[in-house]
């Protein structure tokens, strides 16, 4: 076997299987939809630099990260927030006290925006589906246990 043909098999790009897109509706904010767009001007610039330099692996994951997040872009829903939260919806950042005493707020947004870590959670994880429809002084049985909803405000533009 000929080296030149393994190392063409070697600089083959990989075989990626597509991004799952969500079968639910894409509800964004607009950070979401501003974080969308970031992304892919981001993905376009790297995907710029793999054509430059001939890395084929990179492309490959460009074009596929880059086809994920057009059909995100274009199947992306803005939904405003509400101009006075009267019950947990999408859009809105809800603060919650736990049975141990803890309080946490979390905003109400989109899959591809939710970041649990940073306080943000997408409106089909079982925490929001718990909590949407709430109000003030309401009680929910989320993940973890029972909260009690203290505080509602429309999320604002910065997320």
């Amino acid at each position: 076997m000929s080296r030149a043909f393994v190392k063409e098999q070697d600089d083959a790009p990989e075989d990626l299987p597509e991004r799952p897109v969500s079968p639910h509706p894409n509800f964004v904010t607009a950070r979401g939809l501003r974080l969308i767009d970031d992304e892919i001007e981001a993905l376009r610039r790297a995907q710029a630099q793999a054509q430059h330099g001939g890395d084929k692996a990179a492309l490959a994951r460009t074009a596929r990260d880059l086809r994920y997040w057009m059909q995100r872009r274009t199947s992306a829903q803005p939904v405003n927030p509400p101009h006075k939260a009267e019950a947990v919806a999408f859009a809105t950042r809800v603060t919650i006290q736990r049975e141990d005493g803890r309080k946490l707020a979390y905003a109400i947004t989109g899959e591809d925006e939710a970041d649990p870590a940073k306080g943000t959670i997408a409106y089909v994880s079982p925490m929001a589906r718990a909590l949407l429809g709430k109000r003030v002084g309401e009680f929910a049985e989320a993940p973890g246990g029972e909260v009690e909803i203290l505080k509602l405000e429309p999320v604002g533009p910065e997320g």
